[in-house]
């Protein structure tokens, strides 16, 4: 067999196959790591550089907001180019877009621009796309029965990049001090560097395309362009009952995530929690996201994918209870946003490898952008809504709320596995 990839044709045979798989998911976890630090160090301090450049606390969170928007804007086009020239062209552009943004962002801090600013911090977040296509990537050649792993190793990387980040982001701001640069634009600096490394790691290494490679290995009547449009990603998704679950459980599970998360910080501070105690907070919630989705990546290929989801729908229905109860018993608190992190890990992973096993082969590219878009979307609408719920009833309304969002995704849950006949993984190539 061979994959044909222009202007190169690679040989791939089926000795020669696990090592490609193991070797590829080394690329990928490499940039992973690389990706998760740049955006990890920038998004550190950009609420503070937005307040510091708005000269206002009102608009400093639509720096967040922006590179989420940017993201959900980004990852159809990206997700387009992906269905057309495969996966590298596809991550290589959006590390060069997100370190493009934050050299905007640089420049909005040093000449006093608050729309500047935002458009860099939208571009920033074609970084975060990068690494959310990563995970699909991993799973262009893993076998049916390891897809799950193979997407959960992937967003485990994220885990060195996440814990780093925020650690460096002090030294990075010291960094600048000499340049005339505001001290808060200096993770953005770092970050520009940083997703130029991981953008010609995977130009140089990420070869052969994994996507190419893959659609090279899949049947000759499932080669036709037409079947990798667009539009052939959204029947997919419209046609396959599993396809529409999975992506309701990646956008439902970011949703409530993003919703509850960006607000404990707020409600902490006005139970006297301290900066250093908020830190720890936030950072075990992190390592709920990402220590721990090998875990749910097993799970998922053991159990299924719909068991899991199963699972997220109880882990984040348990953390809504914890936090939204918690008052002023911040081990209460802590507790919620980890099992927050774990629910939205296990919905992650359940739900992109339940997307890849649904839909066919060709179109899986274009329906991975369409479920980028969707959670990230959801996401930016909730975290918006999230401060005026707050702001008009209380933290504990809005996680009663982001419980009530799941009530549809259980029901949607439970109503899939009796039509389908789950078996495991859907046998598709």
């Amino acid at each position: 067999m061979t994959a044909v990839e222009r202007p190169v044709v690679v040989p791939v045979d089926a000795d020669g196959l696990p090592a490609l798989r193991r070797r590829i998911s080394a690329v990928l976890v490499a940039s992973q790591i690389l990706g998760g630090l740049g955006v990890a160090t920038g998004i550190a301090l950009a609420v503070v550089l937005a307040q510091e450049v708005a000269g206002t606390e009102s608009l400093a969170g639509l720096a967040p907001t922006a590179t989420v928007a940017g993201t959900a804007v980004l990852s159809v086009p990206l997700a387009a180019l992906m269905t057309a020239r495969g996966r590298r062209p596809g991550l290589v552009l959006a590390y060069l877009i997100g370190a493009l943004g934050a050299g905007v962002v640089v420049v909005g801090a040093a000449v006093d621009s608050f729309p500047l600013l935002l458009l860099g911090m939208a571009g920033f977040g074609a970084a975060s796309s990068a690494n959310l296509q990563a995970r699909f990537a991993a799973a262009d050649l893993a076998e049916p029965e390891r897809r799950a792993r193979a997407i959960s190793n992937v967003v485990w990387a994220t885990t060195i990049g996440a814990v780093l980040g925020p650690n460096i982001a002090a030294p990075a701001g010291r960094s600048v001090s000499g340049l005339g640069i505001p001290e808060t634009a200096g993770p953005f600096l770092w970050a520009t560097g940083v997703f130029l490394m991981s953008a010609l790691l995977v130009a140089v290494l990420l070869r052969p395309d994994p996507l190419l490679t893959a659609r090279a290995l899949a049947p000759v009547e499932e080669q036709s362009a037409a079947a990798r449009s667009i539009r052939a990603g959204v029947a997919a998704v419209r046609a396959s009952p599993r396809a529409r679950l999975a992506l309701v459980t990646v956008a439902v599970s970011h949703t409530a995530m993003v919703s509850v998360m960006s607000m404990t910080p707020v409600d902490l501070g006005h139970h006297g929690a301290s900066i250093d105690l908020i830190g720890l907070v936030i950072s075990g919630h992190i390592a709920g996201m990402y220590a721990f989705s090998p875990v749910m990546g097993r799970l998922s290929d053991r159990f299924g994918r719909l068991s899991v989801i199963g699972l997220a729908v109880a882990l984040l229905a348990c953390a809504a209870l914890l936090a939204g109860t918690a008052g002023a018993s911040h081990g209460q608190t802590a507790a919620g946003l980890f099992l927050l992190g774990l629910g939205w890990s296990a919905g992650l992973v359940s739900g992109s490898a339940l997307l890849t096993d649904s839909v066919p082969q060709p179109a899986r590219a274009a329906a991975q952008g369409l479920s980028d878009l969707s959670m990230n979307t959801s996401a930016g609408i909730g975290g918006a809504a999230a401060g005026l719920v707050v702001a008009q009833a209380s933290y504990a309304w809005l996680n009663l709320i982001a419980a009530c969002l799941l009530l549809p995704l259980g029901a949607l849950a439970l109503f899939t596995r009796r039509t389908t006949t789950q078996r495991g993984p859907t046998p598709t190539p």
